[in-house]
């Protein structure tokens, strides 16, 4: 039997994150019999319930005799999926999520426990510190990033010793399974055109958030379209669409899905709409796998490189320079020409796909051959 840890941004009710954690798990159970598994997560009980596995809290705080356990019998630490190597939040000396992951696979590498960083999106990393910091990742012994900007990235910040492999999110080879409790938990009458629109906070920003209310409000104008707004980050995603709502001539032509569904349940709703409109990367993710659609706003690399995997780039903008009659134009142009560009979308998902996957081989080949 092999054993693996589980080390990521899980148990704090982020959606993305969730749905790699769902991904990683499915895909161990399919490629290992029977693997023994434990996650390091911000709410342990609830993750052990909901996937079936060990769990221990990832936090300093507590616990810590438990994680070192869980490592010593590893046979290996797996850090990912997700964007974890990163200084974009406040980073003081071991606190922020960059030191936190690295002293994780330090952690790992003293308990003589082999290290792979999985299907991770690096970066930002601007700080001294942090760059500092991320010579640590040195000691993985494997790392597979899901974009090329990733790998790039890390080899700017020295990180040269282990080798390094593009795949793509693990995401794309989530396992979906039947579900419509998202549309029918909605007051439609089943003729609307549904257009999924994912905001999120941003620091300090709003401007995109009046940029996303005239877009809503044309394409509900000119082509009657019934926005849907999908938070996938809790009460933060609410708060961000009710804003986007609060600059809008229209919020009343808008609905609001709940905001405690699981990954699955988003997916499956994504993929009843005619397109996206979003600044989250697995919403767009979501859309990408249901062969649905999409203009993202990007606030990050990890979301242009996604679009431009997708082909939807073209379509898409820049956080920061939003041409709102052309992003309209966009949209109108994606719901004029649905089909084909549905097709586009599959194709490019099947490839990533298969990429996700590789992230397993690529696993079984490097530790377990």
């Amino acid at each position: 039997m092999k054993k693996f840890v589980i080390s990521g941004f899980y148990g704090l009710g982020n959606t993305g994150d969730e749905a790699i954690l769902e991904a990683i798990i499915d895909n161990l159970r399919e490629e290992f019999d029977n693997p023994d598994i434990t996650v390091f997560s911000l709410s342990p009980e609830r993750t052990a319930k909901e996937h079936n596995v060990k769990s221990v809290y990832r936090a300093w705080r507590k616990e810590n005799k438990e994680k070192v356990k869980a490592l010593k019998e590893a046979d290996l630490l797996i850090s990912g999926g997700g964007g974890l190597l990163q200084d974009a939040y406040p980073t003081k000396f071991l606190f922020g999520p960059l030191p936190y992951y690295l002293l994780i696979v330090l952690l790992a590498k003293l308990c003589n426990t082999k290290v792979m960083f999985f299907s991770q999106g690096i970066g930002p990393v601007t700080s001294g510190w942090g760059k500092f910091l991320m010579k640590l990742a040195n000691l993985a012994d494997f790392i597979t990033v899901r974009d090329q900007y990733s790998k790039e990235l890390l080899h700017k910040l020295g990180v040269t010793k282990p080798e390094t492999v593009v795949t793509s999110d693990i995401v794309f080879a989530f396992q979906a399974k039947e579900d419509r409790s998202g549309i029918e938990s909605l007051p439609l009458k089943g003729d609307e055109k549904l257009v999924a629109v994912s905001v999120r906070p941003w620091f300090d920003r709003t401007q995109q958030f009046e940029d996303m209310a005239g877009v809503l409000d044309n394409l509900i104008e000119e082509e009657g379209v019934t926005p849907v707004f999908v938070p996938m980050e809790g009460h933060h995603d609410v708060d961000a669409s009710e804003k986007v709502m609060s600059y809008m001539k229209h919020p009343d032509k808008t609905v609001m899905l709940g905001k405690d569904f699981t990954p699955n349940q988003y997916l499956n709703f994504i993929g009843e709409c005619e397109m996206t409109i979003g600044m989250r990367l697995h919403a767009l993710i979501f859309s990408t796998l249901k062969g649905i659609p999409h203009i993202g706003f990007s606030y990050d690399k990890k979301v242009e490189s996604l679009l431009k995997r997708s082909g939807m780039w073209k379509y898409s903008a820049d956080l920061d320079n939003i041409d709102v009659k052309q992003v309209t134009e966009n949209a109108k142009a994606i719901l004029h020409n649905r089909e084909a560009e549905s097709l586009t979308v599959s194709k490019n998902a099947e490839g990533m796909r298969n990429e996700a996957k590789r992230n397993l081989h690529l696993m079984k080949e490097k530790f377990f051959a």
